[in-house]
């Protein structure tokens, strides 16, 4: 992703503070993100999210008509660190999705991604480019 996407996921997570903040991620099946899309997390909750039906109903679409597929998603950590809790991992609906997490435990703000099969966890690279790569 560019550094630009993970600016874009950094202030929609901020934006939603007190609340944790969520999105998705569209892209290709080699993982390469090509658009960050915001979403209202219609839990309004500060330790959990769910990704407002419409908004990814609207992403679908989307990725559809742009030959692209939504390929993870995003949400922030309010106060614990960037890992998926045992909500997230019991929540999670895809293998082959990217689950990046915001945390702000800390400063500077930590931004990590997972893997979820079968409720094992696997951190992969995030690789950030500069936002025209």
């Amino acid at each position: 992703m560019t550094s630009a996407q993970r600016d874009t996921m950094i202030a929609t997570c901020v934006r939603a503070l007190p609340n944790e903040g969520c999105g998705l991620l569209l892209g290709t099946a080699d993982g390469r993100v090509v658009d960050v899309v915001p979403a209202e997390n219609v839990a309004a909750s500060a330790r959990i999210y769910e990704i407002d039906p419409k908004s990814l109903l609207r992403a679908s679409r989307d990725a559809d008509d742009r030959g692209l597929e939504i390929i993870g998603v995003f949400h922030s950590h309010t106060h614990s660190d960037a890992y998926p809790s045992p909500t997230d991992i019991a929540q999670a609906p895809d293998p082959q999705w990217h689950y990046v997490l915001i945390s702000f435990r800390l400063v500077p703000t930590v931004v990590r991604s997972y893997r979820v099969v079968d409720g094992v966890v696997s951190e992969e690279d995030l690789v950030v480019s500069a936002p025209d790569a």
